[in-house]
């Protein structure tokens, strides 16, 4: 170290031709090493990074195992990949200083090493390596925040591998396409609103009777139970959220109490808008609900406008803050016929 060299193992008691060996010290129990070549190279041919040569002469003896006699990383993965017949290593570029050593190893043991990848580190927003203290989180976080699996396989994929320009697939497509020849180079950067955008197009695929179970687990964390209506619910919200949690607070609506606030109120609940929700309500309580009144309730609506003068805006806006508590929903018939009649009834009557 003084010399400014790499810190590294002197050789003392390597075993050469004509060499007398030190004694080992009293009450020191030596480890076991494995005998390096002292010259030339040792070289792969890396499914990411190319061809790649390592002189011996970086190379020290290692320690293959220790004075207790337990064996170390290096000697145990070659071990281990040589019992399980392992032909392909695909891990982080971390690791590529150890490559050299578990080549030799392999060899020393009369075996053909694996195919070698190392793939680039992903990197945090700032470009750093990602840890516990710089952004990362557990993936049961991603879990609870309302990311589906599917999309985070998806998106974690598409991180350090591509097939053309497809950006959504499946599990099965990518199980199909994958290979090794389109693996990245660079290190790729983890975006939280590219996930969003990717775990939003795998949520708009699903159907609605899919989403139930991710959507009914959101809702019971909120201390709510979902029923019946919840996958039909699913399937008129799923177009607006880019997560499961997302789409449980938009049918939190239908199972808890509404509050829109009083800019909505002021803006959207005008006395002609009223008169016309008013006139609505008595239609709604002489209609029958049986779960197909969507059209029933777009008919009415029309039928209001016409006998009110209304523009459609004026009267939806005030039906949706007065039934959701806010003035954006999908249209206006259907997110009303989700309601139970008492619930809506109530709501629309109380203005």
């Amino acid at each position: 170290m003084a010399q400014k060299l790499k810190p590294r193992y002197d050789g003392t008691w390597r075993p050469e031709p004509g060499k007398t060996l030190p004694a080992v010290p009293e009450g020191v129990k030596p480890v076991w090493r494995f005998k390096t070549p002292l010259d030339g190279v040792v070289a792969w041919d890396d499914k990411v990074k190319g061809r790649i040569e390592i002189s011996n002469a970086e190379l020290d003896d290692l320690v293959i195992a220790r004075p207790d006699g337990t064996p170390t990383y290096n000697f145990c993965v070659v071990v281990d990949d040589i019992d399980m017949a392992i032909t392909h290593v695909i891990r982080g570029d971390d690791h590529v200083n150890n490559t050299p050593r578990q080549i030799h190893i392999f060899k020393a043991l009369g075996k053909e090493p694996p195919v070698f990848a190392h793939l680039p580190t992903v990197l945090n927003e700032q470009g750093e390596k990602m840890s516990k203290r710089n952004g990362a989180k557990a993936v049961t976080q991603y879990r609870d925040e309302g990311y589906l699996p599917d999309a985070m396989v998806n998106y974690l994929a598409r991180l350090g591998w591509s097939h053309g320009d497809d950006e959504i697939f499946s599990r099965e497509q990518f199980v199909s396409w994958f290979d090794l020849d389109h693996l990245g180079r660079s290190a790729a950067q983890f975006d939280e609103a590219k996930l969003r955008w990717v775990n939003a197009q795998h949520l708009k695929a699903m159907s609605g009777q899919a989403l139930d179970s991710w959507v009914r687990s959101a809702l019971q964390a909120m201390g709510i139970q979902a029923d019946e209506r919840l996958p039909a619910i699913c399937d008129l919200f799923k177009d607006r959220c880019d997560t499961t949690v997302a789409l449980a607070q938009w049918a939190k609506a239908y199972y808890a109490d509404v509050q829109a606030s009083e800019e909505d109120k002021a803006k959207h609940l005008t006395e002609a808008a009223l008169q016309g929700v008013k006139s609505l309500v008595a239609k709604l309580q002489a209609m029958e609900w049986s779960g197909t009144q969507a059209a029933a309730i777009a008919a009415a609506i029309k039928e209001v406008l016409a006998e009110q003068g209304l523009k459609m805006p004026q009267l939806a806006m005030a039906l949706r803050v007065l039934s959701m508590g806010t003035p954006q929903t999908p249209d206006v018939a259907a997110v009303l016929s989700l309601h139970r009649k008492e619930t809506l009834l109530q709501r629309l009557m109380s203005a």
